[in-house]
C-alpha cells in the first residue's frame, strides 16, 4: 500500500459537490456521496499548505470502526459500496484506504458536542459564568477535572474560518424542533458513554468529541460525518492524565505548539509546517488507532 499524502482529490469520473477543512465530497448519483478523507490538516480554523502523512486514513480506519461498534446505538450513513467502484480506475489509488461511500442525507445544523471532563472552550466558558452553555455546573471545579456527568453541550456550525460557538440547549430547539434536539442530545450523549467506555479500557480518555448527524426524507435520524477521530475528539494518554492540567493529546497539538511559537497571526496563508513537527504528529494519530483497534496503518487498504 502506498503511504503517499493526499492534500486534494481531483477526480473527474464524479461530480465534485464540496471541498471542506479536511474532506472532498463527489455525488454518486442522486441518493449517495463519496467522501474522501484527505492528510489536509487544520488548526486555528486555517488549513495549513503541509499534509500529514496517513492522517487521512487513520479518520477513515477509525470511523469505520467506531461506526460498526456503535450501530446498535443509532443507524450511520453508510452504504458498504467499494468506493474504488465507483471511481475511475486510474482514481483509486485516491480513495484507497481514505474513502466512504455513504447515504446522501439532509444534515442537522447543529454541532453536537459532549463533554466528560471540563478543557478547552468549556473550561474557559465555566472560569467565565460556572457553566457551560447554559449547564451550570458545582463550584471549584478544577482544569480537566472530570464532571459528575457527560453533558450536551452544542455549538453551531460555522463556515471554513469562522468560529463554532456554542449554545444553549434552547437555541438548539428553536433551531431543529424540541423532538429533534432531544434525540441529538440523547444519541450524542450515549455514544459518548458507550465510546468513552470502550477508550477508557484501552487507556484513552476520550475528554470530549463532536457528533454530526442527518436524517433521511423520512426524518430519521443518523450518525453522518466521522466518528471519534482525532479530528472530532480530544483524546488523552490515561497514564499522563492529571487534575490541574491540560494533558497532551492525541492529535495537532504538536503543530498548534509550534505555529504559536511562529511570528504568524492566524490569518491566512499559514506557515509550511517542519518535517519533525508533521512526523511526530503523524505517529500520535496512528497511536491512536493502534490503541483503540489493535491495527496499524500498513494494514488499511
Amino acid at each position: 500500500m502506498t503511504m503517499g499524502t493526499l492534500f486534494e482529490s481531483s477526480l473527474k469520473s464524479l461530480p465534485f459537490l464540496h471541498r471542506g477543512k479536511v474532506r472532498d465530497l463527489y455525488a454518486v448519483g442522486d441518493d449517495k456521496l463519496l467522501v474522501i478523507q484527505t492528510d489536509r490538516l487544520s488548526a486555528f480554523d486555517v488549513i495549513l499548505p503541509t499534509p500529514v502523512p496517513g492522517k487521512g486514513r487513520v479518520l477513515t480506519a477509525l470511523s469505520h470502526f467506531w461506526f460498526d461498534r456503535l450501530a446498535h446505538v443509532i443507524p450511520n450513513h453508510l452504504t458498504g459500496i467499494e468506493p474504488a467502484s465507483v471511481v475511475a480506475a486510474n482514481e483509486r489509488d485516491q480513495v484507497a484506504g481514505r474513502a466512504m461511500v455513504v447515504r446522501r442525507l439532509r444534515p442537522v445544523l447543529v454541532e453536537a458536542i459532549a463533554r466528560g471532563y471540563i478543557i478547552g472552550s468549556g473550561w474557559k466558558d465555566y472560569q467565565k459564568t460556572g457553566a457551560i452553555c447554559g449547564i451550570r455546573l458545582p463550584a471549584g471545579l478544577r482544569e480537566a477535572e472530570k464532571l459528575p456527568a457527560p453533558i450536551f453541550t452544542p455549538s453551531t456550525k460555522a463556515a471554513i474560518g469562522a468560529h463554532d460557538e456554542n449554545i444553549p440547549y434552547a437555541e438548539v430547539e428553536n433551531l431543529i424542533g424540541a423532538e429533534r434536539a432531544r434525540a441529538v442530545r440523547d444519541a450524542t450523549l450515549r455514544l459518548y458513554a458507550e465510546a468513552a467506555d470502550f477508550a477508557r479500557g484501552k487507556g484513552i480518555l476520550i475528554a470530549d468529541t463532536k457528533f454530526e448527524f442527518g436524517t433521511d426524507a423520512a426524518g430519521a435520524l443518523y450518525l453522518i460525518d466521522e466518528a471519534l477521530t482525532p479530528d472530532s475528539s480530544r483524546f488523552w494518554p490515561a497514564d499522563q492524565y492529571r487534575v490541574g492540567t491540560s494533558p497532551p493529546s492525541f492529535d495537532k497539538q504538536f503543530v498548534r505548539d509550534w505555529l504559536e511559537a511562529q511570528k504568524w497571526n492566524k490569518q491566512p496563508p499559514a506557515p509550511q509546517l517542519p518535517a519533525d513537527v508533521l512526523a511526530r504528529t503523524a505517529e500520535k494519530y496512528a497511536e491512536a488507532l493502534r490503541l483503540l483497534t489493535g491495527r496499524t496503518l500498513p494494514e488499511i487498504g
